[in-house]
């Protein structure tokens, strides 16, 4: 997809959906994504979930976004009660012992979070490409989120790495410098780390899972039938 092509996209969705919001991670794709809608002047809301266990570069583009596009990121922060109940259960780095701890933390600082930031959205967007694993290899520009009840868009689907580059660098786009230090995807620091050359794009993101486990739960729908959501989905369209 082309840049026009991008702006062309995202206009359309801003006034198909509205009120529609990007879920940002702060990563290399939202970065686009956020700045072809602060260009453009979109009513698209941009939100970041702050897990409390960012780094600081990371956190640092919350400003450098608010300062370049005067956009007035959302912070969205997990629930006290329930970080404080899981510490206390099973220690603050619980999530290096087993997968359902690690997936639980990832529930409370990022999955609840995020209900409560697509709560009376029509649609949301994300900066997923079919390039960065073999289980996003067919993700679609557009699909229905059967969890939310509400359109899900993917426009930088089919893009590949090079030309996320290629656009921050011609619009010259503030991003995560750890990206200038081997970083290639990333998350929570005590769960990511820099990539070799060789290694898949997503190899430093929960290094010592197999990779079938590395997702948090914000890309991962539970089963559900497609009656079930044509029933959501027809139910948005009706409201």
């Amino acid at each position: 997809m082309s840049v026009d092509l991008l702006a062309d996209r995202l206009r359309a969705v801003a006034t198909q959906y509205f009120p529609v919001a990007l879920a940002s991670s702060l990563s290399a794709e939202d970065m686009v994504l956020t700045d072809a809608i602060g260009r453009a002047g979109l009513a698209i809301e941009v939100f970041v979930l702050d897990t409390g266990r960012l780094h600081a570069d990371t956190l640092e583009l919350i400003p450098k976004i608010r300062s370049y596009y005067g956009i007035n990121v959302q912070i969205h922060r997990p629930n006290g009660a329930a970080l404080m109940e899981y510490e206390r259960q099973h220690g603050r780095n619980a999530f290096y012992d087993t997968v359902e701890l690690r997936k639980r933390c990832c529930e409370i600082r990022k999955v609840e979070p995020l209900k409560l930031a697509l709560a009376g959205k029509r649609a949301w967007i994300t900066g997923q490409r079919r390039e960065q694993s073999a289980g996003r290899a067919q993700l679609p520009e557009q699909e229905f989120d059967a969890v939310h009840g509400l359109e899900k868009l993917n426009p930088l689907a089919a893009w590949k790495e090079a030309e996320v580059w290629q656009y921050l660098g011609e619009h010259n786009v503030p991003y995560n410098r750890l990206y200038d230090q081997g970083y290639r995807s990333i998350g929570c620091a005590p769960c990511t780390r820099p990539v070799r050359p060789t290694e898949d794009v997503r190899a430093g993101r929960w290094w010592w899972e197999s990779p079938e486990h590395k997702e948090c739960g914000l890309h991962v729908a539970p089963p559900a039938s497609k009656e079930m959501a044509f029933k959501k989905k027809d139910a948005i369209r009706v409201g």
